[in-house]
């Protein structure tokens, strides 16, 4: 997860790319999931930005469980002359749990997020997730809207320009304070004891990014 920062990082790294463009194959970016821009902005000034990454995470009796593809879409600008920003979509197919046969976990946005990079971290962003299989009859979430898992990110190597028109860019992040909750849900006890949760938890993403200016 990027943000505000790259775009100074960015300008660097176009400038050391000119002429070796990277051999990653560009994925598809779909920005028609781009927010509306808050009242008052001025679109020459706003970005949307498409996320789509590859994302593992490791907790309790679970080692780097793959999560296959995530996409998140926001937008992010000046709003009076400071930095701003407007979630619209995370977007996760559900992903197996081969601890659990048959059942499957799915990320949500947890109702907040602040990609401004600073010293210390990428971006913020919270989550929960929903287990769903014959294992876990009824369901069961791992965090809630109302009790979400905080998740701080923190850049892993340099970014990397794939295109500069449209430009893509590509980097890798990681969250190793991460904390899981138990599982909450009619019948979450063979959940919480085949994974070990509640647990201390490590959230790896490689992402590519594609941007598209409002103006």
């Amino acid at each position: 997860m990027k943000l505000a920062a790259l775009a100074a990082a960015t300008l660097s790294a176009l400038a050391l790319a000119t002429g070796t463009a990277a051999a990653d194959p560009l994925p598809t970016f779909d920005f028609s999931d781009c927010p509306a821009l808050p009242s008052g902005a001025n679109p020459a000034e706003w970005r949307c930005e498409t996320f789509i990454s590859q994302g593992t995470l490791s907790f309790g009796k679970v080692n780097r469980l793959s999560l296959g593809e995530i996409r998140m879409t926001f937008a992010e600008g000046k709003l009076d002359g400071k930095f701003a920003q407007v979630f619209s979509t995370l977007k996760h197919a559900p992903a197996p749990v081969p601890q659990l046969p048959g059942t499957t976990i799915q990320l949500h946005y947890g109702g907040y997020s602040d990609f401004e990079s600073t010293e210390e971290r990428k971006g913020e962003l919270d989550l929960y997730a929903t287990l769903r299989g014959p294992l876990v009859p009824g369901g069961a979430t791992v965090g809630s809207l109302e009790h979400p898992i905080h998740s701080v990110v923190q850049q892993v190597g340099k970014t990397e320009v794939l295109s500069a028109n449209p430009l893509v860019v590509k980097f890798s992040v990681i969250d190793e304070t991460m904390a899981l909750p138990a599982a909450r849900g009619p019948f979450p006890w063979l959940a919480n004891h085949a994974l070990g949760l509640p647990s201390k938890a490590v959230f790896e993403q490689t992402s590519y990014v594609g941007f598209k200016p409002y103006a």
